[in-house]
């Protein structure tokens, strides 16, 4: 099916899509782009239209379910920050049955930085219970999966797969088998709020908009939950992770191009940082006093 045009009802279609990774400042990076003049705010951040699984992907009808009203008569593109697409299976798959000429946008944190924030976003607001050895324990793939689980409810799943949404190189191999390298904009955590406005002008330039002038300040959401009750990950455990990440890792370096060297999980793998370390640093931040 094509892709509907914006109509005269004033209704517009999502033309871009920063697909992932969660945590990792896509909030903030979506926050900004709305400020953009040409740019359409949606109706929310994100659509998670692309990874339902109760939808019917043989006959989509895009006019009605991936639309959204135009505020204001000079906008021209509007998109969907939704960072479960690349990691979520066939995902890509079925945006690129949508539109093939997307542009994407992905970031990337240090998968073990990710997976920390990822439990403490959980622990702090979604699912209390959910305590850190309980999180490491569910779903530790050892690779990227190509199907959810049998019999597991999507959101469930949306929520514990901390440890497989690590595997990045495998993501962008995946991403690439479906959408060319050069639809791709990567991103990388640290350097992003290190230059904002850099990666602000690397962000329009890639989605073809002319820059911001001026450019709206960094406002960075979603940033951490201070506070967070439970128990505190182990150096023996985040060692055991960043092995499981080892080779991928590798893989990852080769197809974007991103400097991982300062990743604490690169250097952990190469010895040049103790877990425990690591380890300490993460408890820092969690509140021992009320464990469940």
């Amino acid at each position: 099916m094509s892709v509907p045009a914006p109509d005269a009802r004033g209704r517009m279609t999502y033309d871009f899509s920063i697909v992932g990774v969660q945590k990792s400042g896509t909030t903030t990076l979506a926050w900004a782009l709305r400020q953009h003049p040409d740019v359409c705010r949606p109706p929310r951040k994100e659509i998670h239209f692309f990874d339902r699984e109760d939808y019917d992907w043989d006959s989509p009808d895009y006019a009605r379910d991936y639309t959204a009203p135009r505020r204001a008569a000079r906008h021209r593109m509007m998109g969907d920050a939704t960072p479960t697409y690349l990691f979520w299976p066939h995902a890509l798959e079925r945006m690129h049955d949508y539109r093939p000429d997307m542009p994407l946008i992905a970031i990337f944190r240090d998968p073990l930085e990710r997976l920390f924030s990822h439990w403490a976003h959980l622990r702090a607001r979604v699912m209390p219970w959910v305590d850190w050895p309980k999180f490491i324990r569910r779903f530790a793939e050892t690779s990227l999966p190509a199907e959810l689980p049998a019999g597991v409810k999507p959101v469930r799943y949306g929520h514990m797969s901390g440890i497989a949404r690590g595997y990045y190189g495998e993501q962008l191999r995946r991403g690439f088998d479906v959408f060319p390298r050069e639809q791709w904009l990567l991103l990388e955590f640290r350097e992003m709020f290190a230059d904002f406005e850099g990666t602000l002008d690397a962000v329009t330039d890639h989605l073809e908009l002319a820059r911001f002038a001026p450019h709206p300040p960094l406002s960075q959401r979603n940033a951490g939950d201070a506070g967070v009750v439970g128990t505190p990950p182990t150096g023996e455990q985040l060692e055991r992770i960043a092995a499981m990440y080892g080779q991928d890792l590798e893989l990852f370096a080769e197809l974007s191009g991103i400097d991982t060297t300062a990743w604490p999980t690169r250097r952990i793998l190469e010895g040049t940082l103790d877990p425990d370390e690591l380890a300490a640093r993460f408890a820092a931040k969690i509140n021992r006093g009320a464990e469940s």
